[in-house]
């Protein structure tokens, strides 16, 4: 799928030493990564610096439906000077759609040539479980590509609070460490998400464990990938002969390459896109309930929601058991409201999954079906767990709302003291039956044993 917006400039001209007319190299830059690290984050936060640069990026997804698109067209708009995208889905660059990255930039380089689009860059997106060296070869075996372009760096994104599980898991269940590798090959390493690990001790232990994998990349840390253009744009930091160093075979085309998400077939995606609304109440419920339970093996879930009585649609992000979400600009009047999901894990049930989804659309009939679930009936005495620990009440309300909600929460309660609070879930470690029973209508106790 590709989509270029009108560039309205005059391209420059340069000349070598004999005055002949030449286009020079557009710097390429490969971001990477393992999933929910933060590299659209970091693309995005690039499309909206003040730079001044014409950018196209190739976007590639591990899945069948594109969230990335519509997460990056936030912060592009199609049609201003300067921004240009292009979209590849469904398959990775690194191995089975490679060809299709060739004739991208094929068809880049003839736009570029002909004065319709001069370019400053391109960045190029890989997926999550992606092995960069493949892709960063392209551009030194394709004489075409090689002619158009040179390799400016590999910016490798890092989650400081999963890459020591990330990289554990790899070497105890044999995979093609993606993770590893995606360090190994970086030129700059970003590490994202310190705000998460408030332990220097942890930081430092990360920075020295990345430094024995890849002791040539600078390392920068960074919360919601916010860091200087110039740190990741026209670094000029690919070295050949170093790569070459650590991987004596990177331009052997013909060299056995097994993917790491092909390796491991207990890895899978599930794509869902809908078009529906959902009750976000039920549906944070269910995401909370299904990462609870397989928190370890959902990798990653991110998605575009369309919410019943919401003018916008909510980008909903999910990184193992860390969970966030924002909203995003009002819909078009002539824009279909869809919901589009992706969940990568290992041994998902897919079915399961997909029921679970649809259970959150926004009728009635689903609504009852999740209150007849909850464990309490208003007027049941209850404990539930405060700032100040476990503190007797009375549930007075089901699917209580209020300012600073999203959507709704299973239960409000008024505690022995009369203060009013409400349970965010209908979780055993949240609420629980009081431990001294009352019969409705009774006096409070003072304390519960």
């Amino acid at each position: 799928i590709l989509q270029f917006a009108t560039l309205l400039c005059s391209p420059i001209m340069f000349t070598d030493n004999m005055g002949k007319p030449f286009a020079p190299k557009v710097p390429v830059t490969i971001i990477t990564g393992f999933l929910g690290s933060g590299k659209t984050t970091l693309l995005n936060h690039i499309l909206t610096a003040e730079h001044g640069k014409r950018i196209a990026v190739i976007e590639n997804e591990f899945g069948d439906v594109s969230i990335d698109e519509a997460l990056v067209k936030c912060n592009m708009k199609m049609n201003q000077e300067g921004k240009e995208l292009i979209e590849m889905i469904n398959g990775c660059i690194c191995c089975t759609v490679r060809d299709d990255l060739v004739v991208v930039l094929e068809k880049l380089k003839h736009k570029h040539e002909a004065g319709g689009g001069a370019l400053d860059g391109i960045i190029i997106e890989t997926t999550g479980m992606a092995d960069p060296g493949p892709v960063a070869q392209t551009f030194f075996v394709n004489e075409d590509v090689k002619n158009f372009t040179t390799l400016d760096g590999i910016v490798t994104v890092v989650d400081a609070k999963y890459i020591e599980q990330h990289l554990d898991v790899e070497v105890q269940e044999g995979g093609e460490y993606a993770a590893l590798k995606q360090v190994a090959f970086a030129n700059r390493i970003l590490l994202n998400k310190v705000d998460l690990v408030p332990e220097e001790a942890k930081l430092r232990r990360i920075e020295s464990l990345l430094r024995a994998i890849n002791n040539f990349s600078p390392i920068e840390r960074s919360t919601n990938s916010e860091i200087s253009v110039d740190l990741v744009l026209n670094i000029g930091a690919f070295n050949l002969a170093r790569t070459l160093q650590m991987d004596p075979e990177f331009l052997k085309t013909d060299r056995a390459h097994v993917h790491a998400h092909l390796q491991d077939s207990t890895v899978t995606s599930l794509g869902i896109d809908m078009v529906c609304e959902i009750d976000i109440g039920i549906f944070l419920n269910w995401i909370d309930m299904l990462i609870r339970n397989n928190g370890a093996s959902l990798l990653r879930i991110k998605g575009i929601l369309s919410v019943a009585n919401m003018p916008t649609g909510y980008a909903f992000h999910a990184v193992h058991r860390i969970v966030d979400g924002n909203f995003m600009p009002p819909w078009a009047d002539e824009e279909r409201r869809r919901c589009k999901l992706t969940f990568i894990g290992r041994g998902m049930d897919h079915e399961a999954i997909r029921c679970g989804f649809a259970a959150c659309r926004a009728t009635a009939k689903n609504l009852r079906d999740v209150r007849e679930t909850f464990r309490f009936r208003v007027g049941d005495a209850v404990e539930c767990r405060t700032d100040l620990g476990w503190e007797c009440g009375v549930v007075i309300k089901h699917l209580y709302r209020e300012p600073g909600i999203l959507g709704w929460v299973p239960y409000q309660i008024r505690l022995d003291d009369g203060r009013l609070v409400y349970c965010p879930r209908d979780f055993c470690d949240l609420i629980r039956k009081a431990a001294i029973r009352r019969r409705r209508g009774d006096a409070p106790s003072r304390r519960c044993s």
